[in-house]
């Protein structure tokens, strides 16, 4: 079972964000388990502070160092980075973070049993935190969000479909775009002609070796046309 623990200010996020589709099946299941934990739970003063004042001025608050390092503790047994069980991964989502590939979501799905997931928010999270507690930083693309609520839901989606089980057939992630360094090929479905629009014949054919190269052909064209980077 993968185990996903999201610390945030707001655990009321995700009341409901997985419990549809693939997600709600693995839970289902029992492939996968997700909890959201209150940061402020972490907190000793009456106005359970989380943020402060950023050191040498500045816009804007940072997450404090002291509640985040006790959630990860209370949540690992651990203190220190190097002491976790090496099958826990703590991830800080962070505009600065290496981008979420499908790579990078594949090795948390093969190398992890547990992932425990910190919501930056404000200006961010005191350095701190990601020098000695986090054992990854990760960002799902070049642009800010006002948190790290959203990513932490399209991470938990991009790595538990390809825990074994979770998406019914062993092929379906094989077969998705990114997972050959291509994006996906061309579907089509029922009715075989729409609006005069119809479907490749090769598709209609039968012939399992055409269809396979064809669409190996256009999957390749489909790259160089709105993601030539990837060739690369």
């Amino acid at each position: 079972m993968m185990r996903f623990d999201i610390i945030t200010i707001f655990p009321d996020f995700f009341r409901e964000a997985f419990d549809y589709g693939i997600i709600r099946r693995a839970r289902a299941a029992g492939l996968v388990e997700i909890t959201a934990h209150d940061l402020r739970r972490w907190t000793h003063d009456k106005h359970r502070q989380v943020d402060d004042r950023p050191f040498g001025g500045g816009d804007g608050m940072v997450l404090k160092p002291e509640p985040l390092f006790e959630a990860v503790e209370d949540l690992t047994g651990a203190n220190v980075r190097g002491s976790f069980d090496k099958r826990t991964r703590v991830v800080l989502l962070s505009p600065q973070g290496r981008v979420l590939t499908q790579a990078v979501a594949r090795e948390l799905a093969t190398e992890a049993e547990r992932i425990i997931l910190i919501c930056g928010r404000y200006e961010g999270v005191d350095e701190r935190v990601a020098e000695a507690l986090v054992t990854d930083e990760i960002s799902i693309g070049d642009y800010v969000l006002s948190g790290g609520e959203p990513a932490a839901i399209v991470l938990v989606d991009a790595v538990t479909r390809l825990i074994p089980g979770a998406l019914g057939s062993e092929t379906s992630a094989v077969n998705e775009s990114f997972s050959e360094g291509l994006l996906d090929y061309p579907h089509y479905t029922r009715p075989p002609d729409f609006r005069g629009m119809r479907v490749p014949e090769v598709l209609l054919s039968g012939n399992h070796q055409e269809i396979a190269r064809w669409r190996e052909e256009r999957a390749r064209r489909k790259t160089e046309r709105n993601r030539p980077d990837l060739l690369k």
